[in-house]
């Protein structure tokens, strides 16, 4: 195991040999491990990696329609489902890039079921040229922010709850089966090595101490200069607050209750109210944010222990420092009341602003406007609904 766990330094380069002229490196996540960033940055500078021999074939910032076909998986909730020219479409870009080094980034690769879908993504790259790189942070840091990210998809079970599903109720799958295939990272970098070969997989953990770490540590393997990619400030993807999240769990609550189609969902929610409150709006000091009770942060990092072991076993190279994986971050003062998490006003207008500004940003999305005070609410409802999925469907 090749390993670098010296202290952070911002400013100084990473040193690690670039990979071969000509690699395919094919970046899998997991989800929650920084990849947002990273491929904001790819993506922002990819005319500027073409100029060093580094192509990134995407279309897109993330091709997460190409990943979640070939790994069978559904859409978001009330998304079209992929389909497999999603997935062929992202293989002919790889192939066109010819003899050059390119980059693939998609952490719902981490979701590949079995070694047959993982064969398959590897032959259609390339085998012989690909090269898989996987992100890693501590679970206690991963676990608040994947289950907000399962209430923006949805998720009604409040968080404590969530963790006790997750960590003491055996199999361990519901409410969220995918949870463990993607952070159960010591079963994930086993899978991908074994059909890659150790000597074509890399593991970076990543060190929330150093905010540019992780982009210098990309530079550093597909050996472009230093500083040539920057975080995009508008794809930091923002974790949601306690409250914030609470006020997102309520409404699906009433969501499911009153039985609109998932396709509102997608198109006012998750598309239109979350992304105009994180956008719109930072979290101030005082905000209450999603905190891990003690016993989830030590059975996490027990997990964390047992998955570097077997990782630095594996042969696999190892960049950054494996025992932070199973860390505790320190707690507040025993005997300190916490806050009572309260949604600042500006966010909860600014998420209602963002549903309302893509309903009228449909065809006809004005119509009605001076009826709708006269009209009852479990009306408007109905209406709204059934409007917006006629339009779904048209399309």
């Amino acid at each position: 195991m090749e390993t670098d766990c010296s202290t952070p330094d911002t400013t100084a380069p990473v040193t690690v040999a670039p990979l071969p002229v000509g690699t395919r490196l094919l970046h899998i996540g997991p989800h929650k491990t920084g990849t947002t960033s990273i491929q904001g940055a790819l993506f922002a500078a990819k005319d500027a990696m073409a100029a060093h021999g580094v192509d990134f074939p995407a279309h897109s910032r993330h091709p997460m329609e190409a990943a979640l076909a070939v790994c069978a998986r559904p859409g978001m909730m009330g998304d079209v489902r992929p389909a497999e020219r999603h997935w062929q479409r992202l293989v002919d870009a790889v192939r066109a890039t010819g003899g050059r080094t390119s980059l693939i980034s998609s952490e719902f690769f981490a979701d590949a079921p079995d070694d047959r879908t993982i064969r398959r993504i590897a032959d259609a790259l390339g085998r012989e040229r690909v090269h898989v790189l996987v992100t890693l942070r501590p679970l206690a840091k991963i676990m608040p922010s994947q289950w907000q990210q399962y209430v923006q998809n949805g998720l009604r079970m409040g968080y404590e709850d969530w963790l006790d599903h997750m960590l003491r109720r055996a199999p361990y799958e519901k409410p969220n089966p995918s949870f463990w295939r993607r952070h159960r990272h010591d079963r994930l970098v086993e899978r991908w090595s074994r059909v890659v070969g150790a000597g074509n997989t890399t593991v970076v953990v990543a060190d929330d101490r150093d905010r540019s770490g992780l982009m210098r540590t990309f530079e550093a393997l597909l050996g472009l200069p230093g500083g040539l990619l920057a975080e995009v400030p508008d794809t930091a993807n923002r974790s949601l607050t306690l409250a914030e999240t609470e006020m997102l769990r309520m409404l699906n609550v009433e969501f499911r209750g009153n039985g609109l189609p998932d396709e509102i969902y997608s198109k006012l929610v998750r598309n239109g109210a979350v992304p105009r409150m994180k956008n719109s709006c930072r979290p101030a000091p005082d905000d209450v944010p999603i905190s891990t009770p003690v016993w989830a942060l030590e059975a996490a990092a027990d997990i964390g222990a047992e998955m570097a072991g077997r990782i630095g076993a594996m042969g696999v190279r190892v960049l950054g420092d494996p025992a932070s994986l199973s860390a505790v971050p320190p707690q507040t003062r025993p005997g300190t009341r916490p806050a009572t998490p309260r949604i600042a006003p500006e966010a909860a207008a600014q998420a209602l602003y963002g549903a309302l500004a893509v309903a009228a940003s449909e065809p006809g999305g004005a119509a009605g406007i001076r009826s709708v005070h006269q009209t009852p609410s479990g009306e408007l409802v109905r209406v709204l609904g059934h409007r917006v999925l006629r339009r779904v469907r048209r399309r």
